[in-house]
C-alpha cells in the first residue's frame, strides 16, 4: 500500500482512534493488500465527542451505548435509568475510550 495513502487515511481519521494505536494501524495499512483499499475508504467511524456529548444528555437512558453498538450495556442502563446515575457518571469517563475501541474493531474486521 502506498504510505501517502495511508498517511492522508490517518490524518483525516486519526480522532476516531487512540493514539497510542496509531503506530500499529499504519503498519497494518501499508501491509495490507491494494484490493481492500476500497473497503477502507467506506468503512463510518463513530465520533468519541459526539459520544460524549450524548452521554452527558441521555446517558442515564443509555442511548450512547446504542450509539456506539452496546446493545446488551444500552438495555442495562436503560432499565437501571444509568445504574441510578452512577453507572451514567462513569461513562462519561469511558464513553469516549469505549468509542474509539469499537472504532478500531470495525477497522480490524476490513483489515483481517
Amino acid at each position: 500500500m502506498d504510505s501517502q495513502k495511508v498517511d492522508m487515511f490517518l490524518m483525516t481519521n486519526g480522532k476516531y482512534f487512540e493514539s497510542d494505536k496509531i503506530g500499529f494501524i499504519r503498519d497494518r495499512l501499508v501491509q495490507m493488500d491494494d484490493s481492500k483499499w476500497m473497503g477502507i475508504q467506506t468503512l463510518q467511524f463513530k465520533d468519541p465527542t459526539v459520544s460524549l456529548i450524548v452521554s452527558l444528555l441521555a446517558g442515564g437512558l443509555g442511548i450512547d451505548r446504542f450509539l456506539i453498538g452496546d446493545t446488551g450495556l444500552g438495555i442495562g442502563k436503560l432499565l437501571t435509568c444509568g445504574g441510578f446515575g452512577i453507572w451514567a457518571i462513569i461513562d462519561w469517563f469511558l464513553i469516549m475510550g469505549a468509542t474509539r475501541e469499537k472504532n478500531l474493531n470495525t477497522l480490524q474486521q476490513v483489515l483481517y
